[in-house]
């Protein structure tokens, strides 16, 4: 793969990833509008696994947190930080089974670009409604076992491209009070399970392949990747404190009419 295909990648990725304007809907576009060959699943996870990094380094305090209360318990110590990890998990449940359901009666998805613009331009839209009737009350200390599951069975959604597993993650977490900030790091800590699982079943692939000129490609647009993404990150956190979602959502709406315009004929 040319290296500018592989930039052009680990940049999208970076920074679509936890932004709520869907990365998995983006990288999609790339193959479309380029003309290039679709970069497969593979190079899809790499890029992931990259912007993971970047939610460790970015949210470490909250990982040290987590990992700290985890060994307190197995020492059966009180553990107030385990409750977090508790809370991760259960959020993640739905996801997994659904996305194993999904892969097992329909294994190609839906990656149309009609089906793209529909989500990206919908969900664009009830993320401004989430945002705008959501009340600013909560902190992500306040998180309770009914909040991580209705988050989690929000998550399903973003099994269709172009949704945004951030976008409709944050728009739970906003209907159900929590501030801008706090939804948007409870999102990014929810996407540590899901991309380290994919990453490890396609890094088990990767090995099997010994292909060296591909596992270079795939760590080169993870690395890059990683760096794009903490910008982002950086960005996007810095926004939250002081303002609203809606430069995402004016983002997804337009380019949602712009899909559907492409996918209608009208372009």
């Amino acid at each position: 793969m040319p290296l500018l295909h592989l930039a052009v990648l680990a940049v999208v990725q970076g920074i679509t990833e936890f932004l709520p304007v869907s990365s998995s809907g983006h990288l999609i576009l790339v193959p479309i509008f380029t003309g290039w060959p679709d970069q497969g699943l593979l190079m899809d996870v790499a890029v992931h696994v990259g912007t993971l990094g970047a939610v460790l380094v970015y949210l470490s305090r909250d990982v040290l947190d987590m990992l700290g209360g985890f060994f307190d318990m197995l020492r059966g110590r009180r553990a107030h930080k385990i409750a977090l990890v508790g809370y991760i998990i259960l959020a993640t449940v739905p996801v997994i089974v659904a996305g194993y359901l999904l892969n097992l009666y329909y294994p190609g998805g839906f990656r149309s670009i009609m089906v793209i613009g529909w989500t990206t331009l919908c969900f664009g839209l009830f993320l401004a409604l989430a945002d705008w009737m959501g009340m600013t009350l909560r902190r992500m200390d306040h998180i309770r076992v009914t909040d991580a599951l209705v988050i989690g069975l929000f998550q399903v959604l973003a099994l269709i491209p172009g949704t945004s597993r951030s976008g409709i993650t944050m728009s739970a977490a906003r209907l159900l009070g929590f501030e801008r900030q706090d939804a948007a790091r409870f999102s990014m800590l929810l996407s540590i399970p899901v991309i380290l699982g994919a990453g490890t079943l396609k890094g088990f692939e990767l090995y099997e392949t010994d292909d060296v000129v591909l596992t270079y490609q795939v760590f080169l647009a993870a690395g890059m990747a990683f760096f794009m993404a903490l910008i982002a990150i950086s960005v996007m956190m810095a926004w939250l404190r002081r303002s609203t979602f809606a430069p995402f959502v004016f983002y997804r709406v337009g380019l949602g009419i712009f899909l559907l315009a492409i996918a209608y004929g009208y372009i």
